[in-house]
């Protein structure tokens, strides 16, 4: 058993599954705010331009029963609003790792210091 819980407390304690619940805990923040954004902001003014529409109050009553679709286009514009949201997020940090990753291959130039070093040797050595 203690085995076990060695085994168990490495993997917890691993980069990747602590890297993994910040994302979750992250995502899931930031799923909530685009989540208001779309509620609150861009449904309302879709809303107003096709007339004051309320995409959550759209149903069709059949018979006895109520089939609420505009709950349902809420979901469909959350996500994509949110995929997209995502995806520009993405894109932009991959944007920056790559300038990153491409200053870093960059050779820097010597220091001033280094390069009179260098001249000093170079004539010490004729």
């Amino acid at each position: 058993m203690r085995g076990f819980i060695q085994e168990f407390k490495a993997f917890a304690m691993r980069g990747n599954v602590m890297d993994l619940a910040v994302a979750v805990v992250i995502g899931a923040a930031f799923g909530k705010i685009v989540s208001s954004l779309v509620e609150n902001i861009i449904t309302p003014f879709i809303g107003l331009l096709m007339g004051g529409v309320n995409f959550s109050e759209l149903s069709a009553t059949v018979g006895d029963t109520t089939i609420a679709y505009g709950v349902f286009l809420q979901s469909v514009f959350d996500f994509i609003i949110i995929a997209f949201a995502i995806f520009v997020a993405i894109k932009l940090l991959s944007k920056l790792q790559r300038q990153k990753e491409k200053e870093e291959s960059k050779p820097t130039e010597p220091k001033e210091e280094v390069v009179l070093l260098r001249e000093i040797r170079d004539n010490l050595k004729k």
